[in-house]
């Protein structure tokens, strides 16, 4: 009988994450077929896309609701092929807004459902566990602790690891990260990454351009990279620069390269999210620094659990990383936190060494490990 797998995918992220798992999971079921929203990558390794994971992306709580009647639309008419066919298991990952309504339906109607990236249940929202404990019948952790927290509440999860800690070397090549962007091996590098989002560029790209120009005014020998994703950041940011009077800063932007260029940096001041996790595993020091609207952050502060946002701090259960938020976040502030670890190369090596440890930990071989936790439910399906 032929093994059939629904999945449901949100982003470019997911995409990727979901690609490495269809791979793992065609060595053990070389015959699977595997349908439902994903992504080119998903795609290539013969996923059946029955929509665009494009489709799922929305940009803050306004869009969410403008696109509802769409999103709620797709999820409907997949939810209703999958009744008339159930699938042996169905994987959401990620986008849990999406997949969570899904997961609960597909599991009442028998068909085993796995949620792969838990959501940050640990830092807020906590509540969701008893919506996750309806809707999955196995969880798939990218950290160590997330696992204890359900099983806990009775909902069987696997430590799985985290997909970027595989990809990336135990001790990255920095002078080759300078040959590749062809910049002074011997000059002072600070990597400025204001985040993916253009609410993200427009709320930090002054403060990071003033810090820079503070930064400037102190060292001679100092350039900045700044990795951005899309043109659309790519213009919010030059038009900040415009405005911060930055044009004869020792300044590169770039379209992509955020890894060369935290690679290739003697200090990161980095938003918060997946990029300081990814400055983690370079063995880089870094500045985690965020502002968003003030009513938002005391939403925000208000519903956390954690003292940090960050998750070098998180995962290291300490403040490893100095973290400068919204009011806290000036441009002095911000140099003088870079200018910290500029000056002391001992702090440096002793941070490079914990996140040598912590990369340790977070290497698993996710996708392997993540498939070897589902091939016991795709018997269970119904197929």
């Amino acid at each position: 009988m032929t093994v059939r797998i629904a999945m449901v995918a949100g982003e470019t992220s997911g995409d990727l994450l979901a690609s490495h798992l269809i791979r793992a999971l065609k060595k053990h079921v070389p015959k699977a077929q595997f349908y439902g929203i994903g992504g080119p990558r998903m795609e290539a390794e013969g996923f059946h896309v029955l929509w665009p994971c494009e489709r799922l992306a929305v940009h803050g709580y306004v869009d969410a609701l403008k696109r509802y009647r769409e999103l709620s639309g797709i999820r409907k008419r997949l939810l209703a092929q999958m009744r008339r066919q159930p699938p042996n298991a169905f994987i959401g990952v990620d986008a849990p807004d999406f997949n969570l309504w899904l997961e609960e339906k597909v599991r009442a109607a028998g068909v085993p459902s796995i949620h792969f990236v838990s959501p940050s249940i640990w830092a807020w929202r906590g509540g969701r566990i008893k919506a996750i404990a309806r809707s999955v019948s196995h969880m798939l952790c990218l950290f160590p602790f997330e696992s204890a927290i359900y099983e806990r509440a009775g909902i069987p999860a696997t430590y799985v690891g985290h997909p970027l800690a595989d990809e990336f070397p135990m001790e990255p090549d920095r002078l080759a990260a300078r040959e590749r962007l062809q910049v002074d091996p011997n000059a002072i590098l600070v990597a400025l990454l204001p985040g993916s989002r253009q609410s993200e560029v427009r709320n930090l790209a002054r403060v990071y351009l003033e810090a820079a120009q503070l930064l400037a005014a102190r060292h001679s020998n100092i350039g900045f990279l700044v990795p951005l994703a899309t043109r659309e950041t790519r213009l919010i940011f030059e038009q900040a620069q415009h405005d911060a009077n930055a044009s004869d800063l020792p300044l590169r932007v770039l379209f992509g390269h955020s890894v060369d260029a935290m690679t290739a940096a003697d200090v990161v001041l980095v938003a918060s999210g997946t990029a300081s996790l990814e400055a983690a595993l370079l063995k880089r020091p870094m500045v985690i620094s965020y502002r968003m609207g003030k009513w938002q952050f005391r939403l925000m502060r208000r519903m956390a659990y954690l003292p940090w946002v960050g998750l070098p701090n998180i995962l290291s259960n300490d403040s490893v990383v100095p973290e400068l938020l919204q009011d806290a976040a000036t441009p002095l502030a911000l140099a003088d936190a870079i200018d910290a670890w500029l000056g002391n190369p001992a702090a440096v090596a002793d941070l490079s060494r914990r996140f040598f440890d912590l990369h340790l930990s977070l290497r698993q071989n996710t996708a392997e490990k993540a498939a070897q936790a589902i091939l016991p439910y795709l018997h269970k399906g119904s197929g």
